[in-house]
């Protein structure tokens, strides 16, 4: 049945919305290996699966784009975060995926009654993308680390006005009308700092050149939308070329309040962003991005398995 299955996507044979008695049923299934760890994965391949239970105070579930909380600083108790979490195990797992673009399998824990104590069943819901990753200061006060994830068909549901998978505590998913608000990115924003700096990326000064005409990046600073709330204007947007894009918005590259870049891979600073006279950068987007995007280059990963050395999510 599994012979050409490697861990990751879809599981043959097991639609969404299939239930499961336990954590064993969902082992025995290859659904989510672990019996007890919410992310199974490694740094190096990234993350098969991920069990959303709402065991962490700062997990946001709205069905569609989930706002999940990494492993690790929980008391098992009471479920308030007790110490800091680090970008190891399922963490950097959850940043492999975003890298790659990998799909991840989503569980979510369905509890009958409403006591903590009452035993859960899970619920498959199916794949979905890892479309931002970010540490942040949790309501404990304690570092944690957050991801966002959007269930692949998600743009399709946009479009037909539909939610097809309901948060955590439903017997079953049902299909329910909606209504969503999308957030816009703005053209016009997006252009008009791309042509102030003549398609130019203000890190490194790479002017790229197609068929068709120069291309560039617009890179929003803090990012859109919940959580961020970051807004759509200019001093918001970065003009750049697609590697550097890239390593900002994964925290390597990080901007001073005086527009000195630092390379956090190779630990040094690499020169000065280049602004324009009609393109200033707000100063404080930069501080929210060196706040949420640069935490991960104080600890190292290591690659190991996440399997059963953190509680469920």
């Amino acid at each position: 049945m599994f012979t050409n299955f490697d861990g990751f996507g879809s599981v043959p044979g097991i639609e969404v919305g299939r239930s499961f008695v336990n954590r064993r049923a969902l082992a025995n299934a290859k659904v989510h290996r672990p019996l007890q760890a919410g992310i199974c994965g490694t740094a190096l391949l990234g993350a098969e699966s991920i069990v959303v239970s709402g065991g962490y105070e700062d997990d946001e579930d709205d069905g569609d784009v989930i706002v999940y909380t990494g492993q690790g600083g929980r008391d098992p108790d009471t479920g308030r975060q007790v110490r800091d979490q680090t970008l190891t195990l399922g963490n950097a797992a959850l940043v492999t995926s975003q890298a790659t673009g990998a799909p991840v399998r989503v569980v979510r824990a369905v509890r009958h009654g409403s006591k903590r104590s009452a035993q859960p069943s899970y619920r498959y819901d199916g794949l979905f993308h890892v479309e931002d990753s970010w540490s942040d200061v949790g309501r404990s006060g304690f570092r944690i680390w957050r991801y966002r994830l959007v269930q692949r068909d998600y743009a399709k549901k946009e479009t037909s006005g539909q939610s097809l998978i309901e948060p955590i505590g439903r017997t079953k998913p049902t299909r329910t009308e909606a209504t969503f608000q999308r957030v816009i990115r703005s053209t016009k924003v997006a252009e008009f700092v791309k042509q102030t700096h003549d398609f130019t990326c203000q890190v490194c000064g790479a002017r790229l050149r197609t068929p068709t005409g120069a291309y560039a990046e617009a890179a929003h600073i803090r990012g859109l939308g919940q959580p961020h709330s970051g807004p759509d204007v200019a001093g918001n947007v970065l003009c750049l070329c697609p590697n550097h894009h890239t390593l900002f918005d994964f925290g390597t590259l990080t901007i001073a309040d005086d527009l000195t870049i630092t390379d956090h891979a190779a630990g040094t600073a690499i020169g000065r962003l280049r602004e324009a006279p009609d393109h200033q950068i707000d100063r404080a987007h930069l501080a929210y991005h060196r706040e949420h995007y640069s935490e991960g280059w104080k600890h190292s990963t290591d690659g190991a398995s996440s399997d059963d050395i953190d509680a469920e999510n």
